[in-house]
């Protein structure tokens, strides 16, 4: 028994011996392309990702041209996957797929490249140029792989991403309501229902766009001020329309009569005036 746990420990400290970074330097030195593929492979399996990344990458400039040259590129690109660096596994994946397309890893390469992708894509309150790059690859696989048991998971990752860009929507449009630019309010949260009209926050956006309306209405000067009302009264019909049991309406009711009132009011001036004018 202590024998067997003697050569264990020794078997234990000469992979750490092996696998150490000082190891693998001399292996990578040596210039001997088999002892660095084979420690490659070995780093691999033991999922050692960052150093068998490194061990592949060092071994690739031998085999180009060869057989393994399809094989290396790929397990270089899933070890920085499996490592997290999504953004190295991507180069990897995108140059993979461009130049070794008759692969056998080729449909693994473009799903882990979509998936770098989808990893990469930030949250809504950022840029989304990233997500929507993520929804063309995941859509791009499954349009080329349409059985693939891949497929519907990507569907679903397609519909969160989406979400995502709703969410980035209507945060950018709820940006110039908190600071009070109504008009620009208005204008970016109609942009939001015609780009996703199916969106989860539809309520919401036609919500604020009454509101914008009466606030800028509100605000407004004379001038503009029966104009601003029409508008907000379209937005409030749209509304009641829509949602008649949402938990807004006692409040754009209360906003609907004040712009019914002013309109009304305006109306009567203004038909006053000009009977005036007629009997001069």
């Amino acid at each position: 028994m202590k024998n067997l746990i003697l050569n264990l420990t020794v078997v234990a400290l000469l992979a750490t011996m092996f696998f150490s970074c000082s190891g693998l330097g001399q292996i990578t030195k040596s210039g001997d392309p088999e002892l660095i593929y084979s420690t490659a492979l070995k780093l691999y399996k033991a999922e050692k990702w960052n150093r068998a990344s490194d061990m592949f990458d060092a071994c690739a400039g031998y085999y180009i041209g060869s057989e393994r040259e399809d094989s290396i590129s790929f397990f270089s690109a899933r070890s920085k996957y499996k490592n997290r660096d999504y953004h190295e596994a991507s180069i990897g994946f995108d140059e993979f797929r461009k130049k070794f397309g008759r692969s056998t890893f080729i449909e693994d390469a473009e799903a882990m490249y979509a998936m770098c992708q989808y990893y990469l894509a930030p949250g809504p309150t950022r840029d989304q140029t990233l997500t929507a790059q993520a929804i063309v690859s995941l859509s791009n696989f499954i349009e080329r792989y349409p059985t693939s048991v891949r497929a519907q998971p990507f569907r679903e990752l397609i519909e969160e991403l989406t979400v995502r860009l709703h969410d980035k929507t209507f945060i950018n449009a709820y940006t110039y309501f908190k600071i009070q630019k109504y008009k620009s309010a208005v204008v970016a949260f109609k942009n939001a229902l015609k780009n996703y009209d199916n969106t989860a926050h539809r309520e919401e956006i036609m919500y604020y766009i009454v509101v914008s309306n009466y606030r800028l209405a509100h605000n407004s000067v004379i001038e503009k001020q029966a104009d601003r009302y029409l508008s907000m009264l379209d937005s409030y019909y749209s509304f009641i329309e829509e949602f008649p049991q949402s938990k807004h309406i006692k409040e754009l009711n209360r906003y609907f009569k004040e712009a019914k009132d002013y309109i009304d009011k305006n109306k009567e001036s203004g038909s006053t005036t000009t009977e005036n004018s007629e009997k001069q």
